[in-house]
C-alpha cells in the first residue's frame, strides 16, 4: 500500500482541506503516513505571509531532490508566478482539493497535472481527522473583500456559502464520530450566507440546537459584517454551547491606514462591536489582528494602534509584520524600511504581552468546566473553558475529549494553569 504524507501550512480552511484529502486518498487505497516514511507527498500551501512562502519553497526544493511524486496544492500555486515552471517534475493544483486523487494517481504514473483553480472544497466528504476531538467544518470559501495587501482572494475567489443543510450534516457526522469541539471556519465567517439570504447568527442558532455534548467555536469575522447583525450575533453567542470567543481583526488603529488597506470599516466600528460584546458577555475572549508597518502607516498612525490595544485590551493578538505580496495594490506603494516594520512589530508585542498576562491572571481561582481538546508534546493536555481560554492540565491518564471540572491555580501570558477537581 502506497504511503502518502500530507503536509499542511496555513489556516484552518487548509487544515479541513487536508483532512478531506486524507479521506479521499484513503478511499482510493492509499495509506496516510503520519511520520517521515512516505512514497509520495502532498504539500497544501499558504500564501498569506512571505516567511511562510519562503519556508514552503525551501521544502519544495528539498523534495525535488528525493525523486518522489509530489503534488503541490492550496493557495500558493495560483498566486506565485513561475512556481510550476520552477519545479517541473511536480503536479500543481490550486484550492481545488477534490482533484487531488486524479493528480496523485497521475504523478505516481509519471503524468504531470497542472490544474490550478479556486474553490473546490465541498461539504459531505468523509475525512481523516488530525485530532478526533476537533471537527473543522468549513461553512464557505472565498470572500467579499478586496484587501490591498492580500493575495488570498486571487487563490480562493469570491464568496460561495454552503447550504445550512449541508453544514448541519457535516456537524452531525462529526458529533457521531465523537468530535466534541466544532470549528465553524471560513476565510471570513462574517459574510457567510450573504449570497444565500441567511447569516452567521442563524447558522450558529441551528448548529447549537443539535443534540449532543459539544462546543462551537466561530471563526474569524470582519467588523463590517459583524456590524450588520451585531445584536443577533451576541444573542447567538449566549448559547451555552457557543464558546465566548470573538475573533475580529482590526489590523490598524488608524482610519487612514484602514482606508488604504481597503478595509470597509472604521476604528469606531470595531470599538462598538467589542464594547457591546463585553457589555452583554463580560468575560468574552477578544482576539484581534494587527499589521505593523503597512506602507502608509506613519508614526502617529502606529501610535493609534498601540493606544487602541491599551484601550481594548484583547486576550489574543495575531501580530503580522507587513510583507509585500507581489501583485497586490499595497505592493505598488512606497515601502517602509524593514528596520521600521521590525521595530513596530516588537513594540506591539511588548505592549500586548503586559495586557495578556494581566488578563489571564484575573482567572486565577476560577473553578468550572473545561473540554480537553489537545495533547501537548510534553505529556500535558490543553483544555478550553467556556471563554475558550487555554487551560494546561497535567494528568497521567488519557483525558482527551473529556469534560472536566478544574480550578485555575496560575497563569502565563499565553495560557491558564489548572488542576482537576
Amino acid at each position: 500500500m502506497l504511503r502518502v504524507k500530507i503536509e499542511t501550512y496555513g489556516c484552518s480552511m487548509n487544515k479541513a482541506a487536508s483532512e478531506v484529502a486524507a479521506g479521499l486518498l484513503s478511499e482510493k487505497g492509499y495509506r496516510i503516513s503520519e511520520d517521515d516514511v512516505f512514497d509520495a507527498v502532498i504539500v497544501n500551501t499558504c500564501t498569506v505571509k512571505t516567511p511562510t512562502e519562503t519556508k514552503i519553497i525551501k521544502r519544495l526544493e528539498a523534495l525535488s531532490k528525493e525523486n518522489k511524486p509530489v503534488v503541490v496544492a492550496g493557495c500558493l500555486p495560483g498566486t506565485c508566478p513561475g512556481l510550476a515552471d520552477r519545479f517541473e517534475s511536480f503536479s500543481f493544483l490550486g484550492t481545488n482539493i477534490l482533484d487531488l486523487p486524479e493528480a496523485l494517481d497521475g504523478a505516481i504514473k509519471g503524468r504531470r497535472l497542472i490544474k490550478i483553480a479556486p474553490g473546490g472544497y465541498e461539504p459531505g466528504h468523509d475525512r481523516k481527522r488530525d485530532n478526533p476531538v476537533i471537527g473543522v467544518i468549513p461553512i464557505s470559501h472565498g470572500c467579499l473583500g478586496n484587501c490591498s495587501y492580500c493575495l488570498v482572494k486571487k487563490a480562493r475567489g469570491d464568496l460561495k456559502s454552503f447550504t445550512p443543510e449541508d453544514i448541519l450534516k457535516d456537524v452531525k457526522s462529526a458529533i457521531r464520530e465523537g468530535v466534541r469541539e466544532i470549528w465553524l471556519t471560513s476565510q471570513d465567517c462574517g459574510c457567510y450566507g450573504m449570497d444565500r439570504g441567511t447569516n452567521l447568527p442563524e447558522l450558529l442558532r441551528r448548529v447549537s440546537a443539535l443534540e449532543g455534548e459539544y462546543m462551537i467555536r466561530a471563526g474569524m469575522m470582519n467588523p463590517n459584517h459583524a456590524l450588520a447583525f451585531l445584536g443577533e450575533l451576541i444573542e447567538a453567542y449566549k448559547h451555552p454551547k457557543v464558546y465566548k470567543f470573538l475573533h475580529i481583526p482590526v489590523q490598524s488603529g488608524s482610519d487612514n491606514v484602514l482606508k488604504d488597506m481597503n478595509r470597509f470599516y472604521k476604528v469606531k466600528d470595531f470599538k462598538r462591536i467589542v464594547k457591546e460584546f463585553k457589555k452583554e458577555i463580560p468575560e468574552v475572549t477578544i482576539s484581534t489582528d494587527i499589521i505593523a508597518g503597512f506602507p502608509t502607516e506613519d508614526d502617529a498612525s502606529f501610535q493609534r494602534s498601540i493606544d487602541l490595544l491599551k484601550e481594548i485590551r484583547p486576550d489574543v493578538l495575531n501580530i503580522s509584520r507587513f510583507w509585500v505580496r507581489p501583485g497586490t495594490e499595497a505592493a505598488k506603494m512606497k515601502q517602509l524600511h524593514g528596520r521600521v516594520t521590525n521595530q513596530r512589530s516588537r513594540r506591539v508585542a511588548e505592549a500586548f504581552n503586559v495586557i495578556a498576562l494581566e488578563n489571564n491572571r484575573r482567572w486565577i481561582g476560577w473553578t468550572g468546566r473545561v473540554l480537553v481538546s489537545e495533547k501537548g508534546k510534553r505529556g500535558d493536555y490543553c483544555a478550553r473553558n467556556y471563554a475558550y481560554k487555554p487551560v494546561i492540565l497535567k494528568d497521567k491518564s488519557n483525558i482527551m475529549g473529556r469534560f472536566l471540572n478544574v480550578k485555575i491555580t496560575d497563569a502565563t501570558r499565553n495560557d491558564l494553569r489548572g488542576e482537576i477537581i
